[in-house]
C-alpha cells in the first residue's frame, strides 16, 4: 500500500549567512517526509552581496526574508534572532516539525531544546558541520551529498526495454527534471530501482510552485512518459518508474 501523505505542519529556519541557496529545493525534498512547509523564514543581513542567490529564492519559493544588521563586527545577530523565532513558534503549539540549514554549532542547544518537547528537528549542513550539532538533530542531512545524489549518473536502459511504449521524451526545464530526481532519490524503490509515482508525487508536492498543469498535463504520470529520464511502468493499477539518466 501507498504511505500516507504526511500532514505536519513543518518550519524551515535558514541561516542565509550560513548554508547556499542552492541546496533548498532538495531540503524541502526531505523535509516532506515531517509534512507541508509553510512555515518559511531565511536570516541575514539582505545588503550583503554573498546573500544574492537567497533573495532570488525568496521570491519564487515564498520564503519570509528576515533582516538582521551587523550591529557588532564578530557579533552573529542573526542566530540569536533564528532562536528566538524558533522558540516562538514551539511554543505556539501549530508546529510539528522543523528544519534548520546552518552549520553552526551554535544551534545545538536549541534543536535540544525543541527535542525535549517532542518535535523532531532536521538539519541540514556542509560536510564539516561540527558533531554536537549533527547529533542533536532527529536527522542531519550534508547537504553536498544530498546534492551529489541528485546528480549521480545512472546507466540508461537499452532502447527496446519499454513495454509501455513510451516516446523518446521532451526535453523539459532542468528544474523540473531535479525536483523528479531529488524526489525518486527519497522514496523507497524495489530491487529493480522502481518507486512509486504517488511517492514521489507526495514528495514533489512539498514544493508549492510544482503542479502538473503548469507543465500542460492533467495528471503526473502524462508528465512523466513525457521526460526522457524516467522508464514508466505500471503494475497492479499503480504507476512505477525508474530513473534512466
Amino acid at each position: 500500500m501507498t504511505a500516507p501523505i504526511p500532514s505536519g505542519n513543518v518550519a524551515l529556519l535558514i541561516d542565509a549567512d550560513n548554508a547556499s541557496a542552492d541546496h533548498f529545493d532538495p531540503v524541502l525534498t526531505v523535509l516532506a517526509e515531517l509534512g507541508t512547509v509553510n512555515i518559511r523564514r531565511a536570516y541575514g543581513n539582505w545588503s550583503k552581496p554573498a546573500l544574492k542567490g537567497w533573495a532570488s529564492q525568496a521570491v519564487t519559493q515564498a520564503i519570509e526574508t528576515q533582516q538582521q544588521f551587523d550591529l557588532t563586527k564578530g557579533k552573529n545577530a542573526t542566530d540569536m534572532k533564528m532562536t528566538i523565532d524558533a522558540m516562538d513558534l514551539m511554543a505556539s503549539g501549530r508546529v510539528t516539525g522543523f528544519g534548520l540549514m546552518s552549520s553552526d554549532s551554535d544551534f545545538t542547544p536549541l534543536v535540544t531544546r525543541i527535542r525535549q518537547e517532542g518535535i523532531p528537528v532536521y538539519g541540514f549542513g556542509s560536510a564539516n558541520t561540527p558533531q554536537a550539532f549533527r547529533s542533536a538533530c532527529t536527522r542531519f542531512i550534508d547537504v553536498g551529498a544530498l546534492t551529489s545524489a541528485r546528480e549521480a549518473p545512472v546507466e540508461p536502459e537499452e532502447p527496446d526495454a519499454n513495454p509501455d511504449g513510451k516516446t523518446d521524451g521532451a526535453e523539459v526545464a532542468p528544474d523540473l527534471v531535479n525536483l523528479l530526481v531529488d524526489a525518486y532519490n527519497a522514496v523507497k524503490r524495489d530491487d529493480q530501482g522502481f518507486a512509486r509515482l504517488s511517492e514521489v508525487g507526495q514528495l514533489a508536492g512539498n514544493r508549492s510552485s510544482f503542479d502538473t498543469r503548469n507543465y500542460g498535463f492533467k495528471r503526473l504520470s502524462d508528465l512523466v512518459r513525457s521526460i526522457k529520464n524516467f522508464k514508466v511502468e505500471s503494475r497492479d493499477g499503480q504507476t512505477w518508474i525508474k530513473r534512466v539518466h
